[in-house]
């Protein structure tokens, strides 16, 4: 029986591939895990059923027979470690790419979620004008640390994993504000993760729920 995930029913980024299910989407595309898809309104992610899934009235969270998971990255890791092709076999290898993992979701994707918000919702504040730049120079602190690390390399730790799964889903959300574009070779890696069979399917699909058509993974 295939797992069951919830998506947004109208999702806020308009079919851009940004909402978190993408994470979880991939994933299950890149190990060739089937997968339905549960959509939710505002409103019914709010209702007592979805919160017995979900505490926080989120999505996505991911359901296996009796086992309900929520957050992201914790569906991503559950579904790595269980399925070949997302994490190394090598137990050091496999360490390095789980605490990338972390280091995306934790470290390099907060600056970026708190400069969204600013555009978002503080706009129409008087001191929106002064605080962007300092918001924007945090993004390109940890920017600037992960292009060092990254180098001329394809992928964080050798080949592709769930790290960099992660790490392209959060600096995808700096596409079009001119920050990541300071950072060749993060674009290309960008890029390099965009260009993967596995996520132009998990796209596909989520851009579907924006268009209207009926979709499973």
């Amino acid at each position: 029986m295939a797992v069951t995930i919830t998506a947004f029913e109208h999702s806020p980024d308009r079919g851009r591939g940004l909402a978190r299910d993408m994470r979880v989407r991939w994933a299950l595309e890149e190990v060739g895990q089937p997968y339905d898809v549960r959509l939710l309104s505002f409103g019914a992610m709010k209702e007592p059923a979805h919160r017995k899934l979900h505490p926080f009235g989120q999505i996505p969270t991911y359901e296996d027979g009796d086992l309900v998971l929520f957050e992201s990255g914790a569906i991503v890791f559950h579904v790595a470690e269980h399925h070949a092709g997302l994490l190394p076999s090598a137990a050091h290898a496999r360490a390095r790419a789980i605490a990338w993992m972390f280091a995306a979701l934790n470290t390099v994707e907060p600056p970026i979620v708190d400069r969204a918000s600013a555009i978002l919702m503080e706009r129409d504040k008087v001191w929106h004008g002064e605080r962007l730049p300092i918001l924007d120079d945090r993004v390109r602190n940890r920017l600037r640390e992960l292009s060092s690390r990254l180098g001329e390399a394809d992928w964080l730790d050798g080949a592709f994993s769930a790290g960099d799964l992660l790490m392209v889903t959060v600096l995808r959300r700096l596409i079009g504000s001119g920050i990541l574009e300071e950072y060749p070779n993060l674009s290309a890696y960008v890029g390099r993760g965009e260009s993967r069979p596995a996520y132009k399917r998990a796209f596909a699909a989520q851009l579907a729920v924006f268009a209207g058509t009926p979709q499973s993974g």
